[in-house]
């Protein structure tokens, strides 16, 4: 058979199966391109998840008459001004977006420069050009794309339901909002609102937080790390959650190089890899995080979406994302998220477990509750008693009714409370200021949990979890110091590979000596282990360094090794912090206090568990009404 060009309506929906897998890859592209155009407020509208109507409204720069004709055509950009592809500093630089999703859909540009008197429209049907004619419209474009994949029929088989399309738009708009605080962006369904956010002011890093917080929620703001490093020509900012606010998948975390929002298997890698310390394998931190670096040493070139990138130095990148991360983790010391106080706050219940909530006033003032699941006696179960708050003159006589005779004793209970001791035995009253950050030992809870005095609230502490992190922060600290011990093997073990598997371990062999492991290239496709961890004892060193390999090629990381070893410290560490039922003295709690707010991430357990649970007097206040 003859070759033979393809018409162009045909090259333009290939190129549209690349580049518009789904409505919110359009909404993408057009979004990106009033980015581009400089536009300070994007509007975005959907029908149907985008299927049958997708409009984007801007105040960009415009097109006049002779760019909107350009602007259909394949390859045909303002965007690269020296036609360098090593040097993108836009979003949008193929040429390729207009004219593919145009090929596909039914679409109408509106387009008015700034300064002209006249707007201008075009309208492009599966992909055939009409006219420019005059129109009305504010300086800006406006684009409206209908019935998305009609010239391309099978494609709508793939779409999934209304709801997961309108909710990966959502994903999408939420992703640039977060690189571009200072553009208002707005999101209508045909039914609501769902995005509304306004252009935030003020310095860069401020502006970006409250732009996070408004998408990834106020919890976010309020246990997030501010992030800023530079390293070799790249600076790294952003904002990364404490270890204890975490959450059991990936979702929360967004990466951007230069503008872009990616997905870079060696950035999640290193992100990973800062967090291994805290969290468990199941666990994931929420982090935010903003790289911007030369265009020259980046290749955004790499995917029709623009949706990976290729550094020129990756191991100069990770080793500044893991630097940055691990800094900020060690700034924030003994902190825990706030997330900690509100869930312990939230799982206090009456006696009973009944909880006690005020639903409003009688026509009488009086304050009406329920009863939890049984009723007065004569009444129906949704009788709610009048609760009244009596005077201060009828509550202070109540109070000194129920108070106790003078000379009479009131006897001991045993309620598992242990008053503060001295190192003798006996019994006082705890000294120590209550000024220090987790306060002054007062008593200990069934020989277990260490109740401690702050100037505006208490602490509780896990006494085992708490200790068991300090001895495990000391036991790294001694292998930084000393090394990991090795062992050597009588006979190298010699693992055969895949060519790029050993060439991976080999290249990294030195990161793999500090941890213990010593390998070495023997021949094409195979390393000879000639030392292993010590801690690690008897184990499969054919499993490991295959396990390895495969981890340096999905996530540029040894985490096997790292977690093993981990595992080992952490179990030591165990079984040699103080124990759960071990009865402390004054001065050993005071001590235990001390030693956390000295002892960076201490307010986590090796799993991102909390270690203490912080109660401001306001919140207890509240849980006895007195708020």
């Amino acid at each position: 058979m003859a070759i033979r060009r393809l018409p162009e309506t045909i090259v333009n929906r290939i190129a549209a199966g690349e580049v518009v897998e789904r409505p919110a890859s359009a909404v993408k592209e057009l979004a990106e391109n009033s980015l581009d155009a400089g536009a300070h407020r994007v509007e975005v509208a959907i029908r149907e998840g985008g299927r049958s109507l997708i409009a984007i409204t801007d105040d960009g720069c415009g097109m006049g008459p002779d760019e909107l004709m350009l602007a259909i055509e394949r390859h045909a950009t303002s965007k690269l001004p020296d036609e360098d592809l090593f040097n993108i500093a836009t979003l949008g630089f193929r040429g390729e977006a207009l004219p593919s999703i145009a090929s596909v859909s039914r679409m109408s540009i509106t387009s008015r420069p700034a300064g002209d008197e006249n707007a201008w429209a075009l309208a492009i049907e599966g992909g055939k050009v009409g006219s420019v004619a005059p129109a009305s419209g504010p300086p800006g474009t406006r684009i409206e794309v209908r019935d998305l994949f009609y010239a391309t029929p099978a494609r709508l088989k793939f779409l999934r339901s209304e709801r997961a399309e309108t909710s990966a738009v959502i994903e999408v708009l939420n992703r640039l909002a977060m690189a571009h605080p200072e553009v208002s962006f707005s999101l209508h369904d045909g039914n609501r609102e769902r995005i509304r956010l306004r252009a935030e002011q003020g310095e860069l890093l401020d502006a970006r937080l409250a732009r996070l917080g408004a998408i990834m929620g106020r919890e976010f703001m309020d246990n997030a790390l501010p992030i800023s490093a530079e390293r070799d020509g790249a600076t790294l900012t952003g904002f990364a959650g404490l270890p204890t606010f975490n959450r059991g998948t990936a979702s929360m975390q967004f990466l951007f190089v230069n503008g872009r929002p990616v997905k870079d298997k060696q950035l999640t890698g290193a992100v990973r890899a800062a967090y291994a310390d805290f969290l468990a394998r199941d666990r994931h931190p929420l982090l935010t995080l903003f790289l911007e670096m030369e265009p020259r040493i980046v290749d955004v070139n790499v995917h029709p979406a623009k949706a990976e990138v290729r550094f020129r130095d990756p191991g100069s990148v990770r080793g500044l994302v893991v630097g940055a991360l691990k800094h900020a983790l060690a700034e924030a010391g003994h902190r825990a998220s706030t997330t900690v106080s509100a869930a312990a706050l939230g799982s206090i219940r009456p006696q009973g477990g009944h909880q006690l909530s005020f639903t409003g006033r009688s026509p009488s003032g009086a304050m009406r509750m329920p009863l939890g699941g049984s009723h007065t006696p004569g009444y129906g179960p949704n009788y709610v008693a009048p609760v009244y708050n009596p005077s201060s003159g009828v509550a202070e006589a109540a109070n000194s009714f129920y108070s106790p005779l003078d000379g009479q004793e009131i006897p001991p209970q045993d309620y598992g409370f242990v008053p503060a001791a001295r190192s003798d035995g006996h019994e006082m009253e705890a000294p120590g200021s209550a000024d220090h950050p987790l306060g002054a030992a007062r008593a200990q809870l069934h020989e277990t949990y260490v109740v401690a005095q702050t100037s505006d609230g208490i602490v509780i502490v896990d006494q085992h979890a708490a200790h068991e992190r300090l001895v495990y922060e000391k036991m790294k600290q001694a292998l930084g110091e000393r090394g990991v011990p090795r062992q050597g093997l009588l006979i190298p073990e010699i693992v055969e590979l895949d060519d790029e598997d050993a060439a991976r371990l080999i290249a990294r062999a030195d990161e793999l000596a500090e941890l213990g492991l010593v390998l070495e290239g023997f021949g094409p496709g195979a390393v000879a282990v000639r030392e292993t961890p010590s801690l690690l004892g008897e184990l499969d060193v054919q499993g490991l360094v295959r396990d390895l390999a495969d981890e340096l090629g999905d996530l540029g990381d040894a985490f096997t090794l790292k977690e093993k070893l981990e595992e080992v410290c952490g179990t030591m560490a165990c079984h040699g912090s103080v124990r759960s039922g071990r009865r402390l003295n004054t001065e050993e709690m005071n001590a235990l206090l001390r030693q956390m707010e000295a002892t960076p991430h201490s307010g986590q357990c090796n799993h991102g568990r909390p270690t203490y649970v912080e109660l401001k007097l306001a919140d207890i206040e509240k849980l006895f009404g007195r708020r």
